[in-house]
């Protein structure tokens, strides 16, 4: 009998001052006892210990859990952000980076941070040049990935029957006045060519049907309300299918998440952020994640915020958190 490795999971624990703490704490009893993997913990261990005493939880001497403990440059105050701590932030979604591409790590999981924070301490260090947009951003810089691809799932229960909702994105933290310039091609094709790569390889489905988006409202109308759909993403769709790709679209956006279209759909591909993840949220929120598909690594996280005012004693469900790292371990055990 061939005697598997466990995967190791880390688990970066995202803004100090937010819930990250809070929700690494109380998933800590669950986590030792979880048999498919191992972690380690990415953060600060005094505010881990802080924050178990304020939620009232053992933390300390968990077998299945090791901790890296990452100094931070200002006292952790729950619930109050400083920017001095952005640094330490940084440092812990290194320290995933680096571990998932030697091998130690199998996976990441990023709890929520705080982009201001990280955005003040940056040019207060003397980098106002550096603009932190975001964990799927920061990681395809630091792992040398050209174009990689956000993607938020959950499960939903469309007439009855829990089934997978994913809903990737053609552009990612854009202002809204920028995006169709952003919808080109070139870019498009990859995008699609990422997520169709993925979910077969991460997700093991054998031939991925993909819905696509169009743009602009009624997926265009014709042309007589923007040409995008027939200039762009039309080709695009037509291009690929002929390479063997199984996608349907460009359709209209207030329609194409009825669960009579999505039937049998593995993915949707939204063209903006707001476009599709306001209804992947609100039929998932509390369960859902996000996966950056095209890295050489596996990253997840939980659809959430750092949720400040909730720090240190508000109610807070660990839901989102859990289904993350529940996805990390599936994916690490799936490319094993």
């Amino acid at each position: 009998m061939t005697l598997q490795i466990k995967p190791t999971i880390a688990i970066t624990c995202g803004e100090p001052a937010g819930i990250g703490p809070d929700l690494c704490v109380m998933l800590a009893h669950k986590l030792n006892t979880e048999t498919r993997a191992k972690f380690v913990f990415i953060g600060n261990a005094e505010a881990l210990q802080a924050r178990a005493a304020m939620r009232g939880v053992a933390w300390g001497s968990q077998a299945n859990i090791e901790l890296v403990d990452v100094p931070v440059a200002a006292p952790v105050i729950a619930g109050t952000l400083d920017a001095r701590n952005g640094a330490h932030v940084l440092a812990t979604l290194d320290a995933a980076i680096a571990g998932c591409q030697s091998g130690s790590y199998a996976a990441m999981v990023t709890a929520p941070l705080n982009k201001a924070v990280i955005n003040d301490y940056l040019c207060a260090d003397g980098k106002s040049g550096t603009y932190f947009s975001g964990h799927t951003e920061y990681l395809a810089e630091k792992t040398g990935t050209e174009r990689v691809v956000m993607m938020l799932a959950g499960d939903v229960t469309p007439d009855g029957n829990t089934a997978p909702l994913r809903v990737a994105l053609a552009t990612t933290h854009l202002p809204l006045k920028d995006v169709s310039a952003a919808i080109a091609a070139p870019s498009l094709t990859r995008t699609l060519e990422i997520l169709h790569a993925d979910l077969i390889a991460k997700f093991g489905i054998t031939n991925p049907k993909i819905i696509v988006a169009g743009l602009n409202p009624h997926a265009g109308e014709n042309g007589y309300l923007g040409r995008e759909e027939i200039d762009i993403i039309s080709p695009v769709v037509a291009t690929l299918k002929a390479k063997g790709m199984q996608l349907i679209g460009p359709l209209p956006a207030d329609t194409f998440f009825n669960p009579s279209v999505l039937k049998g759909a593995d993915a949707v591909l939204a063209m903006y952020h707001d476009q599709g993840l306001p209804v992947l949220k609100y039929a998932t929120f509390g369960r859902g994640i996000n996966i950056t598909l095209g890295l050489p690594i596996i990253r997840t996280s939980p659809d959430h915020g750092t949720a400040i005012d909730l720090a240190g004693n508000g109610d807070i469900d660990c839901g989102s958190m859990w289904s993350a790292i529940d996805c990390a371990i599936g994916l690490a055990l799936q490319t094993s």
